[in-house]
């Protein structure tokens, strides 16, 4: 018996199906089968397959999309044999039973059911993100994407996976299709599978956008992003009985210069709503941006902090709402809007500001 078989075997039955038929070669020694017996099995006509370096299949057929997915996650992980945990006795939130690494890219938007991702089989590769200190090379039907810090993971079917904007970003770095960028961000927005401003900041970390392919398929996103905010704005307003107000205008003082635009704006009361449709504020990640970014991010913040200071000067409350907030807490956000509605008779009278459609 080779020395690394354990004396008493583990058995295979607290595996799910998939990861019976595939194990790495730690795996098969804790499940007492020696690396000579594997080797035998893998030789031509055998009955089983290396699929990559130290992982293998244990039938002679073409490996399933799963099993393509398990492989990949247990070359780039890694992971000890007791970490092997099958999902369902897996804890919630607890670490992924294959290490430290996820499904990226493709093959992560696909399990999140993008209908204009490939399927899973038509892939060449499935990429996986792993630490950066790892020092595996991408092989076979695996392509590693190696980063400083990991997002927080998320499990489907048992697997550990990218969040959407990351996968996304993942996936628009391997693609030179206008098209198919954009169908896939634009899914991305109007499935309701994650905000436009987290794919522009992952897009941004990933230094994508000066890309002529992407910017194009950006501006599509944030139009349609912004487009699906305003029309739950109008629901807010409508369902949550407030006020009739006047929709996309500008401001300006009489005979005096422009103030800028807001998005809702009810002149009785001297309350304006305005869409922040920016990406999210990326001081932690500052010095992984690029100069120009950063630069741009900072002065449309810039913007927005000076028209809303020079509004209040005048008396008028601007009520600042994001995408996100107005899909997960509308409620909320129609109680502070009705809140500056009612303070409005308590404080002092506005100055006389001329409000025109833009």
């Amino acid at each position: 018996m080779n020395h690394n078989t354990p004396v008493s075997p583990r058995p295979l039955s607290h595996l799910s199906d998939a990861q019976r038929r595939v194990l790495s070669a730690a795996q098969l020694r804790a499940h007492g089968v020696s690396a000579a017996r594997t080797a035998a099995q893998c030789r031509p006509g055998g009955p089983w397959q290396q699929i990559l370096p130290g992982v293998f299949v244990l039938h002679p057929g073409p490996p399933t999309s799963e099993e393509r997915l398990h492989a990949a996650l247990l070359y780039a992980g890694r992971p000890t044999v007791e970490r092997v945990v099958p999902a369902q006795v897996r804890g919630e939130g607890e670490a992924g039973s294959y290490g430290d690494v996820m499904v990226t890219g493709l093959a992560a938007l696909a399990l999140h059911r993008f209908s204009t991702a490939p399927p899973l089989l038509s892939l060449d590769r499935i990429d996986v993100l792993m630490p950066r200190t790892r020092r595996l090379r991408s092989t076979g039907c695996a392509r590693l994407v190696r980063v400083h810090a990991l997002p927080q993971v998320q499990h489907i079917g048992g697997l550990p996976v990218a969040p959407v904007a990351r996968a996304l970003a993942d996936a628009v770095a391997q693609l030179s299709d206008a098209d198919a960028v954009r169908r896939l961000l634009t899914e991305a927005v109007r499935a309701f599978h994650c905000e436009p401003s987290a794919v522009v900041k992952e897009l941004t970390l990933a230094r994508l956008l000066s890309q002529p392919h992407v910017i194009g398929a950006v501006d599509s996103l944030l139009a349609e992003g912004r487009a699906i905010a305003e029309d739950r704005l109008y629901a807010m307003v409508r369902d949550h009985g407030l006020p009739d107000p006047l929709w996309n205008v500008d401001l300006r003082l009489p005979g005096g210069p422009h103030l800028g635009g807001v998005d809702v704006y009810w002149p009785d009361q001297a309350v304006a709503v305005e869409l922040d449709t920016r990406a999210p504020r990326q001081d932690e990640d500052a010095m992984g941006s690029p100069l120009l970014e950063r630069s741009r991010e900072l002065g449309e913040w810039s913007e927005y902090a000076r028209k809303r200071e020079h509004l209040e000067r005048l008396g008028i409350t601007v009520v600042h709402i994001t995408p996100k907030k107005l899909r997960e807490a509308v409620e909320q956000q129609a109680t502070v809007v009705r809140t500056a509605l009612m303070a409005s008779s308590d404080r002092e009278p506005p100055a006389y500001v001329v409000a025109l459609p833009r």
